[in-house]
């Protein structure tokens, strides 16, 4: 099932890495098991025997260390799963789709970058060997608050890879006409002043990619990130940290939720239940009414 959904599914997909990621981790523990293991009790074995590799061996590059990986991390994956067993039910592969359990759901995450932070892992990036690139996407993340995919897929140009600046009309397109839309919205919005100083600058000297090395779209920036994040000495970030913190920034400086919604593509629900609470006028009808006389 997990290789009829790798062949057949992943390549329809926006961003079918990560369906990659998520088999890379599976295959090893279930690939040689049928669906009728798929149960409450292996589920939970194969979330405490997932480990990652945080150290390996400077000669033989061999893993030398692990450690397990959060819970967030296993139900992306088990989630995988569901949705390829899902999959070969519904093409009729198989005559009945077994449950995954699945962990429970972690807390939403409030990591954001207070302003020091995110000007010394600028900085970092900006003046990091080979890194420069790191720094536009850092800059655009911060100003838009855009997924990592969707910075790294945009063009100066409407293109099929991903989404584009329109420079003359102030707009940020976070996908193609030729992708199709997933779960992770990503609808237009207006471009900061700032940030379309800055793309302004980087089109005029000839880039085609807002993020791109010696000419070509930079892939992925998970290594030049972590170093990055390691020797400026801002603890706990990822990428997707940065898309926390313009969210954040945005409501404290008082926007509105709808607003905030629309603008970071991310629906209302979710900006009200994880960010409402940084906006000035969070409860604020309701300490009025009980504050007065």
């Amino acid at each position: 099932m997990l290789a009829i959904y790798a062949e057949e599914y992943a390549p329809t997909v926006a961003a079918p890495e990560r369906i990659g990621y998520a088999l890379d981790a599976l295959l090893p523990f279930w690939s040689e098991l049928k669906l009728s293991h798929v149960k409450g009790q292996t589920c939970r074995r194969y979330a405490k025997t997932r480990k990652k590799v945080i150290a390996r061996d400077p000669e033989t590059k061999e893993p030398s260390a692990f450690a397990a990986v959060s819970s967030g991390t296993v139900r992306r994956e088990l989630g995988v799963l569901q949705r390829a067993i899902n999959y070969g039910h519904a093409e009729g592969y198989i005559t009945s789709a077994p449950a995954v359990t699945l962990p429970d759901k972690p807390e939403s995450t409030e990591r954001w970058l207070t302003r020091d932070e995110a000007a010394k892992l600028l900085w970092t990036a900006y003046r990091g060997h080979k890194a420069s690139h790191l720094a536009r996407f850092i800059l655009i993340a911060l100003y838009t608050g855009t997924r990592k995919d969707a910075i790294l897929r945009m063009g100066f140009e409407p293109n099929t890879v991903g989404g584009w600046f329109d420079l003359e009309r102030g707009i940020m397109f976070r996908r193609s006409d030729a992708e199709r839309q997933t779960k992770k919205r990503r609808t237009p919005a207006r471009i900061p002043r700032q940030l379309a100083a800055h793309l302004r600058r980087w089109h005029a000297n000839g880039a085609i990619w807002a993020v791109e090395y010696q000419g070509s779209r930079v892939g992925d920036v998970k290594r030049a990130f972590s170093k990055a994040v390691k020797e400026s000495g801002v603890t706990s970030c990822t990428p997707h940290t940065l898309k926390h913190t313009a969210i954040t920034w945005a409501l404290q400086n008082g926007a509105t939720i709808w607003d905030a919604a629309g603008f970071f593509a991310t629906s209302a629900e979710t900006i009200e239940k994880v960010y409402g609470h940084h906006s000035p006028s969070f409860q604020e009808s309701a300490l009025r009414a009980v504050e007065r006389r």
